[in-house]
C-alpha cells in the first residue's frame, strides 16, 4: 500500500535540492581531488577529514555510547559502505565522464533490491522484476554508447564502469547488512562510526600511495569540499530528510543527485552529454523506481 500523497512544504523541497545538488558534486571533486592525490589518498582523506567533522555533533549528542556498544559491525559497516566504494568511485571518474559515473550510481536501489532478497528474504513480485530487468538493460545500453564506455575504446573505460557497478553493488550489501546487524542503533553513530572505520581502513594506503609531488590548493579544496560538504554535511541532511518525510522520499536523491553531477560536469570539466546518453539514464530511473516499488503501474481500482 502506498500512502497518501502529501504536497511538499518549500522547506522540504529545499532541503531535497540541496542534498541532490551536494551528491550530484562530489563526482566533481572526486576528479578535481583524483587527479593530483590518486584515488586512494582522496578516498581516505575524504573518510578521516568527515569523520573528523562528524564526532565532535557525535559526542554533543551523547551518541558515543551507542558507538560504543556496537563498534564492531559499525566499523565493517565502514569497509564496505564508504572505503571500497568511496576508492572505486575515485578511481573510476579519472577514467569516464562524471556524469556517467554518477548515472551508474543511481543504480544502488537496483542492487539494493536483489541483495535484500537474497539475503534477507525480500518479496520481489513480478512488477519489480520487470523494473530489475529493465534497470540493467539500461546499464548494458549505456555501457555500450556512452562517450567513454567500452564501444569507445579506452584501455581503462570497461573497467571504470565495472568499478563504478561494483562500488554500487557495496553500497546495497551494505543497506541489507545495516539493516540485519544495525537495526536500531542512532544513524549519527552508525554515520560517524563507519566513517572511522573506513579512515582506518584506507589509512596505510593513503600513506603508501601519498603522491610525490604536493597537490595543489585546488585538490585540497575539492577534498575538503567532498569530506565537508558531501560527505558529514549531507550525511546530517539525509537522515534528518528520512526523519521528516520517510526513506522512500529521501531515497529519491538518488535520481536527482545524477542531474546535478551531469550539470556540473558540463559547466566545470567540458565533458559531453549525448541523447542517448540520457534515454540510457532515464530507462535506469524508471526500472530503479518500479524495482523498488516507488512507483507503480495502475491498470484499475485497488
Amino acid at each position: 500500500m502506498t500512502s497518501p500523497t502529501a504536497t511538499p512544504s518549500p522547506s522540504w523541497l529545499g532541503e531535497f535540492l540541496l542534498l541532490s545538488a551536494l551528491w550530484g558534486a562530489s563526482f566533481l571533486f572526486m576528479r578535481l581531488g583524483a587527479a593530483e592525490f590518486g584515488p586512494l589518498p582522496t578516498a581516505g582523506l575524504r573518510v578521516a577529514l568527515a569523520a573528523a567533522f562528524l564526532l565532535p555533533i557525535l559526542l554533543r549528542q551523547g551518541q558515543w555510547p551507542a558507538l560504543r556498544r556496537h563498534w564492531r559491525p559499525i566499523l565493517f559497516a565502514g569497509l564496505i559502505n564508504s572505503a571500497i566504494p568511496f576508492a572505486l568511485f575515485a578511481w573510476a571518474v579519472l577514467h569516464i565522464a562524471t556524469g556517467l559515473t554518477s548515472i551508474l550510481n543511481a543504480t544502488v536501489p537496483l542492487f539494493g533490491a536483489l541483495v535484500a532478497w537474497a539475503w534477507l528474504g525480500d518479496r520481489i513480485n513480478r512488477l519489480r522484476w520487470l523494473g530489475l530487468a529493465l534497470g540493467f538493460i539500461g546499464v548494458a545500453l549505456l555501457a555500450w554508447r556512452a562517450p567513454g564506455g567500452v564501444s569507445a575504446g579506452g584501455s581503462h573505460a570497461g573497467w571504470a564502469l565495472l568499478a563504478c557497478l561494483l562500488a554500487s553493488t557495496c553500497y546495497a550489501v551494505a543497506a541489507s547488512y545495516t539493516r540485519r546487524y544495525l537495526t536500531g542503533v542512532p544513524a549519527l553513530a552508525s554515520a560517524t562510526g563507519s566513517l572511522l572505520g573506513a579512515a582506518l581502513v584506507l589509512a596505510l594506503p593513503t600513506l603508501w600511495f601519498w603522491p610525490a609531488t604536493t597537490p595543489g590548493l585546488r585538490a585540497w579544496g575539492a577534498v575538503a569540499a567532498i569530506a565537508v560538504l558531501c560527505t558529514g554535511i549531507a550525511y546530517i541532511m539525509y537522515f534528518r530528510l528520512i526523519a521528516r518525510v520517510g526513506s522512500s522520499r529521501a531515497l529519491a536523491v538518488t535520481f536527482l543527485a545524477p542531474v546535478f553531477a551531469v550539470l556540473y560536469g558540463m559547466l566545470f570539466l567540458g565533458e559531453h552529454v549525448t541523447p542517448w546518453m540520457l534515454g540510457c539514464g532515464l530507462v535506469i530511473v524508471c526500472g530503479t523506481l518500479l524495482s523498488t516499488g516507488l512507483m507503480t503501474l495502475r491498470t484499475g481500482a485497488r
